[in-house]
């Protein structure tokens, strides 16, 4: 069992595990609601994932900051009963006949704020919970439900739309986020406040730049976070369109194709740790790199028939990659983050991440009414393989492993 001995933190995966099979619902969902239901353009498909991202671009650095001054059980709880709330709101107004796409985006907009402060406020919780020496086994835990909702999402997400419409969809997710808070009220391990001292937000946020600038490694990560996550926005913004229109797709049949793609993220779950054990963290690290960037080449040559075999494969390495990038990546620096600069450091990495997807969103969206769809997933997928050079050149290619110690 390892760390999930630790009983508060086998509640915080348990809540985890639970908020991310919801989340993963409305992932597919959301866009399938605007493009069957709403008829929306393929634009403003688009504009949904840039609303869902863009409180990260807005907002992101700031929550760092208050993320340290305050107790984080209380920010998780209130961010999943606000998002409950929030996504129920749309089957309701579906079913009474009002829902439109600004409810939509408004609604996407306000879920991916609380989204900001439970991200960063997760992320800076787990240290405070188990010893140092546990953090990957405890972030291979928690990707491993990532992982697992991954695969059962897409798959869960399309039986539903299926079968009730996509608006039933929703309400599977508003429920799984009450879950998640019910298991996240169950922690006992207190939730510490850090001191009183004087604040000012701007001098904080530097603070935070400063150790990531000052550190190699974690530069190095956090850039090619930032430069992959541009264009891999690109492409999830107009992927579904794209399997939906100009494959003529049923939801059912894409929620399958997510599922079997991302068996990937499931084997990653279960094998990161001997994957870093075996090779070393630190070539595991930019080893993935290159290999998200290479597997993301076949997503363009999907096709009906045979040829979605290519999605299915690409879907395996990538979703692969992604959870061995965050395992080592995230363990690395809650490592070498002092606990006072934890929660900027993660705000910061996590915004440098999600703040470009808006932008990436949008170039998506542009590229796809000027150039086609397909035309436009060759785009992104030439950005991600050329983000790889970022980790090549980095101090990781004359490193095995991942320690404190190698911070330059």
């Amino acid at each position: 069992m390892g760390v999930l001995r630790n009983r508060d933190f086998r509640r915080l995966w348990v809540a985890d595990l639970v908020s991310q099979l919801g989340s993963r619902v409305d992932v597919l969902a959301v866009p399938l609601l605007a493009v069957t239901t709403l008829d929306a353009p393929v634009f403003e498909v688009s504009l949904l994932r840039t609303a869902a991202t863009l409180p990260y671009l807005v907002l992101g650095l700031q929550v760092g900051v208050w993320c340290d001054r305050i107790r984080h059980r209380p920010v998780l709880i209130a961010a999943d009963v606000g998002r409950a709330v929030l996504v129920a709101s749309i089957p309701v107004a579906a079913l009474f006949g009002v829902l439109g796409m600004p409810q939509l985006l408004a609604v996407v907009f306000a879920v991916g704020l609380l989204g900001v402060f439970f991200d960063v406020a997760h992320q800076t919780y787990v240290p405070q919970l188990v010893r140092r020496e546990q953090l990957p086994e405890a972030n291979t835990r928690l990707q491993t439900n990532r992982s697992l909702a991954a695969v059962a999402g897409p798959g869960l997400a399309g039986v539903v739309v299926q079968a009730l419409g996509t608006a039933a969809a929703l309400a599977v997710d508003a429920v799984s986020y009450l879950w998640s808070a019910w298991w996240l009220r169950r922690i006992e391990t207190p939730s510490t406040r850090p001191e009183p001292r004087e604040r000012r937000l701007l001098r904080e946020i530097g603070e935070g730049l400063r150790l990531v600038r000052g550190d190699r490694v974690l530069l190095a990560i956090s850039a090619h976070g930032a430069v992959s996550s541009f264009f891999q926005s690109a492409h999830l913004a107009i992927v579904v369109a794209f399997l939906a229109r100009d494959l003529g797709l049923s939801p059912w049949v894409i929620g399958v194709l997510g599922t079997a793609s991302l068996t990937g993220a499931l084997t990653a779950g279960l094998t990161a740790r001997w994957l870093g054990d075996r090779i070393g963290q630190a070539r595991a690290l930019w080893g993935a790199a290159v290999l998200f960037g290479l597997a993301y080449q076949l997503y363009p040559f999907t096709g009906r028939g045979w040829a979605l075999a290519c999605y299915v494969a690409a879907g395996f390495f990538t979703s692969y990659s992604v959870i061995v990038l965050s395992v080592f990546g995230v363990s690395f620096q809650q490592a070498v983050t002092p606990p006072a600069l934890l929660g900027r450091v993660n705000a910061i990495s996590q915004t440098l991440v999600f703040g470009v997807v808006p932008l990436g969103s949008l170039l998506g969206g542009a590229l796809a009414g000027a150039l086609g769809m397909r035309a436009t997933l060759h785009v992104a997928a030439a950005g991600v393989l050329a983000s790889a050079a970022i980790m090549v050149w980095s101090p990781l290619r004359k490193l095995r492993d991942l320690r404190p110690a190698d911070r330059r």
